[in-house]
């Protein structure tokens, strides 16, 4: 028995070891690839390096609105600089990532690195050339949550572009949530705990956002790695609730103790709930002609999960079910090696605690939440968050927060809404 456990020791062992080396040389190759697509960012097709002109930097004008904001950060960071060598300040790093955010000619910190050197960028930043090197040092020096206020300064400021009339009667602001990864490469210490992607080895972060539908504009970004526990959407938004918001959420924040939390507060949800859940119909509505043109299977008070288990959480209130058709989808994840969503049988079910809302209005709610996804297209195609400045999780905040700053500034320039022909004007 004793040499047979041996062997098998032994066999583990030898297991681990060839994993390792595997994975070794998977990350390896993930680096490779990722140093060479950061090569091809920063130069043109024909794969040769051209640096940033003069000609190809815009958008230096409009940043004169958040520059007096900014200059209270001046200082931060500074406390350990005795000798006071620090050449990059916390603004000027501010300003830099904007710079970053409004040029599409510009694709990297070595993109920043060549702008900086420019004579229109000094005289606007205040500052001498900014080095790659110094801009990676400043992501892990200065702090992210410094940015929150002046998020909040610009938000009070920012105009309405409008909403559906129907939504009008809404006493609450109508907030969407919803979480979009972006990837990095790893350090060897978050390596070891974050979940990596099985095809490129690259770690993914998740970006919870909120999003306010009255001004279509994102207010809140929440960092943290793709992972569970805290970092889990539904652990982080029961920490992010305020009170007067309707939150409007998909399938994967549907938890009691969530609705529960959100209806303590004094505000409201919207949320999905799974194909497959457990609830007993104990009341049910009659369906107005409206909310059967608006595609409304039913509208129902139902008790959710299983009443025969006393041990799990319960929604604490009335909780409303309204069933509307839509398309049916057939996740496709076996087919491609991504996965394209869960399975829907062709019938949302919809929660929420608003019982004197009309259905319609309900579905016409949820309907909302394209906006948060269309601007997660435009925070990754248009803004170049796809890709990272900084893979430290303060530098993408610092970074996701001045996108914020950037949607915010461009609803103030133009007065509307912020789309991809907004920012063609202000960035071409």
């Amino acid at each position: 028995m004793t040499k047979y456990r041996l062997r098998i020791k032994l066999r583990l062992r030898e297991k681990a070891a060839w994993r390792s080396r595997v994975s070794a040389l998977k990350q390896k190759q993930a680096l490779e690839n990722h140093i060479a697509l950061q090569q091809a960012d920063a130069g043109s097709k024909d794969g040769k390096k051209h640096a940033i002109e003069s000609k190809d930097v815009k958008g230096l004008k409009y940043l004169e609105l958040v520059a007096p904001l900014l200059e209270r950060l001046h200082e931060d960071g500074c406390t350990r600089d005795t000798a006071g060598n620090r050449t990059l300040h916390f603004d000027q790093y501010c300003m830099l990532i904007l710079l970053y955010l409004f040029n599409p000619a510009i694709t990297s910190l070595r993109g920043l690195d060549q702008a900086s050197t420019l004579d229109k960028v000094k005289k606007q930043l205040g500052c001498s050339r900014a080095t790659a090197s110094s801009m990676s040092e400043s992501a892990g020096i200065f702090d992210a949550d410094r940015l929150k206020a002046i998020i909040a300064e610009l938000g009070a400021e920012a105009h309405t572009i409008g909403q559906h009339k129907s939504l009008k009667e809404i006493d609450k602001t109508i907030t969407l949530v919803d979480g979009s990864l972006v990837s990095a490469m790893p350090s060897i210490l978050a390596a070891s705990f974050f979940k990596e992607d099985n095809t490129t080895k690259l770690v993914k972060w998740r970006l919870h956002t909120h999003f306010e539908v009255d001004r279509g504009l994102p207010i809140r970004i929440d960092v943290t790695p793709d992972a569970g526990g805290d970092c889990d959407e539904r652990a982080v938004m029961e920490r992010t609730i305020e009170k007067d918001r309707l939150y409007v959420m998909d399938r994967g924040y549907a938890k009691f103790s969530l609705f529960n939390m959100i209806v303590k507060v004094h505000s409201s949800y919207v949320c999905r709930l799974r194909d497959n859940s457990v609830y007993e119909v104990t009341e049910t509505r009659e369906l107005t002609d409206a909310d059967r043109a608006a595609g409304v299977l039913s509208d129902e008070i139902a008790s959710l999960g299983k009443q025969t288990n006393k041990s799990r959480v319960q929604p604490d209130h009335p909780v409303r079910l309204i069933c509307v058709t839509c398309s049916k989808h057939t996740n496709r994840s076996k087919y491609k090696g991504t996965s394209t969503g869960p399975s829907s049988n062709g019938i949302l079910i919809i929660a929420t605690n608003l019982l004197d809302v009309p259905a319609e209005i309900i579905d016409l709610i949820y309907s909302q939440r394209w906006q948060i996804e269309i601007f997660f297209r435009f925070f990754k195609q248009f803004l170049g968050c796809s890709h990272l400045l900084s893979h430290r999780q303060n530098g993408i905040e610092i970074q996701s927060y001045c996108a914020i700053i950037a949607c915010l500034l461009m609803n103030l320039w133009t007065g509307g809404k912020v789309t991809k022909r907004t920012f063609e004007m202000i960035c071409h």
